[in-house]
């Protein structure tokens, strides 16, 4: 044995020997403890799927159909199969028997038509109605002259109604076809 397998765990000692026996001679020391999570956490998925599947059974234990039922499952939704070579050949026919629009010859990059680009305008904006506070002159406001002519704020002490914002919308423009 190497230099320190002798400290190793034997789970850590086992992944070793399978990259050893795929050909892998180099390799940092945290590609060990990496394969080591993704195995334990295999097995945890596994065994908790195979626990449902035997609760669900109405079993005491977990026996080998639970487990096999689990890693069959795992295996029919975390792997698929690309298609057949046949029918992506058939969808590259009838794609490719379309041909492509002509360019405008021209200096610069072609860009696609308008209608077609993110940029047009297809937003809304909400705009508050502007509205102007109404004050009622009372015999009071007549009697008390304003100390300060300048002074051009505006009473706060009256309650303003609520603003509703106007929307405005742009329409997105049909694509022609």
């Amino acid at each position: 044995m190497a230099e320190g397998d002798e400290e190793m765990p034997r789970d850590a000692k086992i992944v070793k020997s399978l990259l050893k026996s795929m050909g892998v001679e180099d390799y940092e020391p945290r590609v060990i403890h990496q394969f080591l999570e993704l195995w334990y956490r295999y097995v945890v998925d596994v065994l908790t799927d195979a626990q449902v599947y035997s609760e669900h059974a109405g079993k005491a234990a977990i026996d080998t159909d639970d487990v096999k039922l689990a890693i069959q499952s795992k295996v029919n939704f975390s792997f698929s199969q690309p298609p057949p070579r046949e029918v992506l050949l058939e969808l590259a026919r009838n794609r490719n028997k379309i041909p492509l629009p002509k360019t405008a010859p021209g200096p610069g990059v072609p860009l696609p038509p308008e209608q077609d680009t993110l940029i047009s305008p297809n937003y809304q904006l909400a705009f508050p109605k502007k509205q102007l506070p109404q004050v009622e002159e009372t015999d009071e406001d007549e009697e008390m002259p304003d100390q300060n002519p300048s002074s051009q704020e505006p009473n706060t002490d009256v309650p303003q109604q609520q603003q509703t914002p106007q929307r405005v919308s742009f329409p997105l423009t049909k694509r022609p076809k």
